[in-house]
């Protein structure tokens, strides 16, 4: 008998750790479902799109790159953070329509919140990279309010890029050559402020050029936070570590998204008090 399923769809889709979270979740909870990895080329979105609509079993798919932007002129309806956004990560199925949500943005927040709880003279994010992830991250931080530093290759990109998901911030962009050179500026006293660097770039990913950053750009007590999942223990965390830093990985992000959309594809809330279980089923 065929079962109800949801999916990650992605060009390529092979190195996807969406089908072990998600199967792990449906047999947590005994959900008669299925998951699955399916890769879609750019030039057949269309097509896989229009076949999934017929399709009764279908419960949506979750999207990688390089589609999250290129999925939109082929959906009939955006949540407005998807919108605002301008990335969707998340397709569902609504009374025959075909909905784009951005699960991203929550997910990065989720190991954030019990720092976003709470009240702070200041909140500054250095974030680096300026690619597809950025945007979900971007939105997120200023949102909670912070003031960005965001660093690309191109800082008119990353001016542009600030101008268009936070145009009423105080935000700054700079080269992210910035953060390699060592700097002697004296920080201020940062208690009760909440300092973030996050690399939102795949540089430090397996097969990709090192993030460069030196640790002097640093303030005290901050928070560490690099959304790559491969290596999951990034030089840049590391290092990071190493100083005395607080580190957040990249499954952190990534479970976190899934979670919203599980609730969207199978109308169930995931087990989370068994992410342990599960970033051991990760790793293997």
């Amino acid at each position: 008998m065929s079962l109800p399923y949801a999916e990650v769809i992605g060009d390529p889709i092979v190195q996807s750790k969406s089908p072990k979270i998600h199967g792990f979740w449906l047999e947590a909870l005994d959900i008669k479902a299925e998951y699955k990895a399916t890769h879609v080329h750019s030039s057949k979105l269309g097509e896989f799109l229009n076949t999934r609509r017929t399709d009764a079993l279908w419960r949506g798919c979750n999207v990688t790159m390089p589609h999250k932007q290129a999925v939109i002129p082929l959906l009939d309806r955006l949540d407005p953070l998807a919108a605002t956004v301008g990335a969707v990560n998340t397709i569902v199925p609504e009374a025959g329509q075909l909905v784009g949500y951005n699960t991203d943005v929550p997910g990065f927040l989720e190991p954030l919140r019990p720092e976003l709880e709470r009240t702070h003279y200041f909140r500054m994010a250095r974030v680096l990279g300026t690619g597809g992830a950025a945007r979900a991250i971007i939105k997120g931080l200023a949102d909670a309010k912070l003031v960005i530093v965001l660093a690309g290759r191109n800082p008119e990109k990353a001016r542009a890029l600030l101008d268009e998901l936070d145009s009423a911030g105080e935000h700054h962009a700079v080269d992210i050559a910035h953060f390699a050179d060592p700097t002697d500026f004296a920080f201020d006293d940062r208690d009760g402020c909440l300092d973030l660097v996050v690399n939102a770039s795949s540089l430090g990913m397996t097969g990709q050029p090192p993030l460069v950053f030196d640790m002097s750009h640093a303030p005290p007590g901050s928070i560490f936070y690099d959304i790559v999942t491969s290596p999951l223990e990034t030089p840049f965390l590391k290092t990071a570590r190493a100083a005395g830093f607080r580190a957040i990985d990249g499954l952190s992000m990534l479970i976190g998204q899934a979670d919203h959309a599980f609730r969207h594809f199978f109308g169930a809330v995931p087990p989370r008090d068994r992410d342990d279980e599960l970033r051991k089923v990760l790793g293997s």
